[in-house]
């Protein structure tokens, strides 16, 4: 047989990963494995599934069709996989979970510790995705649970619940322009300067949350941390969450400005798709059914 799931599941983690490099990190292999994996799969297949011609290896649309038609194979044998797990044991093989940006992996540590000490049979996986991507891991089968979705309309067949409320400071460097600008500081002005913003994760970006004015310079970057970083450092300006920013804020190193449009306060969610969940899941849903729980989640 030339495909086997090994194959498609390096074609998935190269193109998740963005290089041949990350994917074999990603996979805990060496470079040369993830490399001879695609040639002998382009030389059984006789068709070419990257195009290397430029820095970057791109899929063909033989690659892309290979990718999209290999995943629902990967996603089908995970789910045969951990159906036969919890029918043996009633613990689920591996338990997935989408972490939206504003959701601190720190928080997740005692949590993480309780469920080691039920020395439970279940590998545990956590993502980073950021606004709608969120919802789609779980849409698509990459998550199992969602932690930190924000507020969207959803299909049916997924059960949300509340999170908890975030709410946002507007900061800038203390030398920064518009620091010394007069306050509430209108639109138009905010819009001559350079935003921070998360990027979605989502392959198909909605509009959802907070939208940043038509023309305004926008940077783009994958966490929080990274915002925080470059706004400190005067390169941009941005809302961030208030109780992440107050440290920053009552040291100096940001200055908190009012503006005229203000960020709305962001309601997150938890979100899972099983209708009858195993006993991994379960235990992650009645902690969060904990408003302790929930409380420590929110940066």
């Amino acid at each position: 047989m030339k495909l086997s799931l090994d194959a498609m599941a390096v074609l998935d983690a190269i193109e998740r990963e963005g290089s041949f490099a990350a994917a074999a990190q990603a996979l805990c292999r060496v470079p040369s494995t993830i490399t001879y994996t695609i040639q002998k799969l382009e030389q059984d297949l006789g068709a070419t599934l990257f195009d290397r011609s430029g820095h970057r290896a791109r899929l063909t649309e033989a690659g892309r069709l290979l990718l999209d038609e290999g995943r629902r194979l990967l996603d089908a044998a995970a789910v045969l996989e951990e159906r036969l797990q919890r029918q043996n044991t009633g613990w689920e093989g591996e338990l997935r979970v989408s972490l939206g940006e504003t959701v601190p992996f720190d928080s997740l540590v005692a949590l993480i510790a309780d469920f080691d000490a039920l020395a439970a049979p279940t590998r545990l996986r956590f993502d980073r995705d950021a606004g709608g991507g969120v919802w789609e891991a779980l849409e698509g089968g990459r998550a199992d649970l969602a932690l930190g979705a924000p507020e969207s309309a959803q299909s049916g067949h997924l059960q949300q619940k509340p999170l908890g409320t975030l709410d946002f400071a507007f900061v800038v460097a203390p030398g920064h322009p518009l620091a010394a600008a007069s306050e509430p500081i209108p639109p138009a002005e905010l819009r001559r300067h350079r935003t921070v913003a998360i990027a979605d994760t989502s392959r198909h970006p909605l509009a959802r949350g907070a939208s940043i004015p038509g023309g305004q310079p926008i940077l783009s970057v994958a966490t929080l941390a990274e915002k925080l970083a470059l706004i400190a450092a005067g390169l941009g300006c941005g809302f961030v969450p208030r109780k992440l920013a107050a440290p920053s804020i009552a040291c100096g190193r940001l200055v908190e400005k009012a503006v005229g449009e203000p960020r709305p306060p962001l309601r997150l969610y938890y979100a899972w798709k099983e209708t009858e969940p195993g006993n991994t899941l379960s235990w992650f849903l009645n902690r969060l059914a904990e408003s302790e729980t929930r409380t420590a989640l929110l940066c």
